[in-house]
């Protein structure tokens, strides 16, 4: 704990210079006590005990109406105060003269109450507060002093009265007392502590990643669906270790600050912070504890993806549509529905939707080719077929430039064809045998 009873400076020096100071000091005035925020109900009982909403300035008014109250209850009370000990006063000035004969009367009277009242023509209360005090402080009764406190108290009712019948000065001294408050609690020791009424600050949106410090990582994902981050990017054929039976999945390179998106073949779509990812060391952790994915779901893709990009969703049934990269986000755990799937079916690809025309080609190997202007743009949905297949599904898709012709992986090179013409149709079409030469995956392979 701290005792230490003189003035600290505590000062906090981030990791990353690319910290942003008011974002860090927002983010220590939330999850901590450096800072507290409450809400203010003005849902309250007015003046007449009805419950309704007020505002400022309609509260302000009813507690200047509450002083007034105050006030004319405050000197009434004083005014029978005043009026009571006026009363005994009196009655004191009434017997000061003869006080043997008061005192002779409480000795040897029975009843000595009503004898003085008939004798002094006292009231009750003259009689009852003579009565009260000891003879000892009844020979001390000085005139000068009974007269003196008579006339300040007098002076005080006349006052109070004129109070009383004037609304003005009621107000008057409302004004007084405020600004005596004002005066005491200002500058003073007293008012170091006020409430300062302001326009409320803007709210700031922390943002996590902005103190994560910016390095570049490596994201490997197993076959059995271990994930991990490695320091630096790591090179294609770097050897790692995996569980015995697992092996490479999905390796990314990118900065420890991105999010990544992953596509499931449930048709969502998950984000994973990078620097929420454990580091190399060990196996790593479960995607399944990162994320809400069934056991039954198996990950399409892991990549980071663009806001300002298109992509082509398709399920392996062979339809699909293209999704704005900016819905490639979700900040929950279960995810987020992008493409609705029919029983059976899974979403099977993503692709950048780099080009003007769209080549898919089947479980049947036909090949089919067609302008990528016959995709709709959706946010989610079902999609529109691809391709038409009497049996199996798709198999592959990739988008490209029809003027720089259609390209695959054969082995360790690269073919490209650019006499299209025979697999060129339009949407939901068949299509035809692929090239001689085609892979006999099925795939495009880049």
């Amino acid at each position: 704990r701290d005792e230490s009873d003189e003035k600290i400076r505590l000062v906090l020096e981030p990791r990353s210079r690319t910290v942003d100071p008011e974002m860090l000091m927002a983010s220590l005035f939330k999850s901590t006590t450096l800072e507290s925020r409450f809400s203010l109900n003005m849902n309250v009982l007015d003046g007449a005990r009805i419950p309704r909403v007020m505002g400022l300035r309609a509260l302000l008014k009813a507690w200047i109406d509450h002083r007034h109250e105050v006030l004319i209850r405050r000197s009434n009370h004083r005014l029978d105060a005043i009026a009571r000990r006026l009363e005994i006063l009196e009655g004191y000035l009434a017997v000061f003269l003869n006080l043997d004969e008061v005192i002779r009367i409480i000795r040897t009277e029975d009843e000595p109450k009503p004898k003085l009242i008939e004798t002094f023509k006292l009231t009750d209360v003259q009689a009852e507060a003579i009565l009260n005090m000891r003879l000892r402080s009844l020979r001390r009764l000085e005139e000068m002093e009974i007269r003196q406190e008579h006339k300040k108290l007098s002076a005080e009712q006349s006052g109070l009265q004129n109070l009383l019948k004037s609304e003005a000065k009621r107000w008057d001294k409302i004004a007084t007392e405020i600004s005596e408050v004002q005066t005491k609690f200002g500058a003073g020791p007293l008012g170091n502590r006020r409430t300062q009424i302001s326009a409320a600050a803007p709210v700031l949106e922390i943002v996590a990643e902005a103190f994560v410090e910016r390095e570049p990582v490596t994201v490997v994902l197993s076959q059995k669906g271990w994930i991990r981050a490695f320091k630096g990017h790591l090179a294609a054929d770097a050897e790692q270790k995996f569980k015995e039976g697992d092996r490479l999945h999905i390796m990314r390179r990118c900065e420890s600050t991105d999010r990544l998106a992953l596509l499931a073949t449930n048709g969502r779509v998950y984000t994973l912070k990078v620097s929420d990812l454990p580091r190399g060391r060990g196996d790593g952790q479960a995607i399944r504890l990162l994320i809400d994915l069934a056991n039954e779901d198996g990950v399409v893709d892991l990549f980071l993806p663009d806001p300002a990009q298109t992509y082509l969703i398709a399920a392996s049934a062979g339809r699909g549509f293209l999704l704005p990269g900016a819905e490639l986000n979700s900040e929950r755990k279960a995810g987020k529905q992008i493409l609705n799937l029919k029983p059976g079916e899974e979403l099977s690809h993503c692709v950048p939707a780099n080009g003007d025309h769209v080549a898919v080609i089947g479980q049947n190997r036909k090949l089919l080719i067609f302008p990528l202007s016959e995709l709709p743009e959706m946010t989610k949905g079902a999609g529109v077929a691809l391709q038409k297949y009497k049996d199996g599904g798709m198999a592959d898709v990739k988008v490209f430039t029809l003027a720089a012709g259609l390209t695959w992986k054969l082995g360790a090179n690269t073919r490209t064809e650019t006499k299209l013409a025979e697999w060129r149709g339009a949407r939901a079409q068949a299509g035809r045998l692929p090239p001689n030469g085609f892979p006999k995956s099925g795939k495009f392979g880049d």
